[in-house]
């Protein structure tokens, strides 16, 4: 099954597969996300979901969504 996922501010779209993780889906389409520890608890990777969920891209994968999944990255200076 494949989801298109959306990366603002930028505007980037890239499709997909589900379970695959979302920092594969973001080197696919050319957007940089920061890590620190790879197993999320330095918070490095944290990025924010169209619903407001705060979540991990070191360990999130691509959910069962619907046809779009939203991912709105912020910067943090201290990474």
């Amino acid at each position: 099954m494949s989801v298109r996922v959306r990366f603002l501010p930028d505007d980037v779209t890239v499709d997909a597969e589900v379970g695959e993780s979302l920092l594969d889906v973001a080197d696919k389409a050319g957007i940089f996300i920061p890590t620190g520890c790879l197993m999320g608890s330095c918070h490095a990777c944290s990025v924010e979901l169209d619903d407001g969920n705060i979540i991990r891209a070191c360990i999130t994968s691509v959910p069962p969504a619907d046809e779009e999944l939203t991912i709105n990255l912020f910067s943090d200076p201290t990474w």
